[in-house]
């Protein structure tokens, strides 16, 4: 298991388009942002918080989404295409650990990712640090692996890299939506914040949020995640191919 995922963190540091998007990206998207005027100012609409605080956690979500939605999928399937997983299913290694050396990696990269961009936001813009630490730490690794779980759901049953990708990329704007990339949570209509909160990303802005402000991530989102990397997880398990 160390030996799978030693290599392909390896290989992930070799891509820098990955490297780019999970570490760099999020520190340059909250820097934009974060030099908004409007984006400065408390607004009584969201409790009084300003939406560069709102942002910090919206951006956590895309950096986890662009891991597992759109270069999960696509390193899977292209080991598939290119007969490396055919080669390694001849070896003792199950497709569980395989499955599991991705989804650790990708957690990896985004938790450096996540950490050095939080320390920007707190340094450069006064993004207040999570009033309840623990519940923000525990919503975001749930978040992450419930998206990596559905990620590397895609990357079973992907026959190829470019339908991996797209795959990624049909799933990423509806789960972004919900995360509140577009429009904060707390400014949609109730019927929307409640269909989000049956989805992976928009269960995981809301845990995020509720223990930024002081509250300890709702059991009813926590549960949500639980569930996606259950079945999501287990499905990539059962219906992983070799080729």
């Amino acid at each position: 298991m160390r030996k799978l995922i030693a290599t392909e963190t390896r290989l992930f540091l070799r891509e820098p388009v990955g490297v780019f998007f999970a570490v760099a990206f999020p520190s340059i998207l909250v820097g934009i942002l974060g030099n908004v005027r409007a984006f400065q100012e408390p607004s009584p609409e969201l409790g009084g918080l300003r939406v560069i605080d709102l942002y910090v956690t919206i951006v956590i979500t895309f950096v986890l989404a662009i891991l597992a939605l759109s270069m999960a999928p696509q390193v899977l399937a292209t080991y598939r295409e290119k007969g490396i997983l055919r080669r390694l299913s001849t070896t003792p290694v199950p497709p569980a650990k395989l499955l599991l050396a991705q989804l650790v990696t990708s957690m990896l990269a985004a938790l450096v990712g996540i950490a050095v961009m939080l320390t920007i936001a707190k340094v450069a813009f006064a993004v207040a640090v999570p009033r309840q630490f623990a519940g923000y730490v525990l919503a975001l690794v749930l978040a992450a692996a419930a998206l990596i779980a559905i990620g590397l759901f895609v990357a079973a049953v992907a026959p190829s890299g470019k339908a991996g990708g797209a795959i990624g990329s049909i799933l990423f704007f509806p789960v972004m939506f919900f995360a509140g990339l577009w429009a904060p949570r707390e400014v949609m209509p109730a019927w929307v914040r409640q269909v989000a909160d049956f989805t992976p990303l928009g269960a995981g802005e809301h845990a995020l949020y509720d223990a930024l402000t002081g509250s300890w991530p709702g059991a009813g989102q926590l549960i949500v995640l639980v569930a996606y990397i259950m079945v999501f997880g287990a499905a990539a398990a059962k219906l992983f191919r070799w080729e």
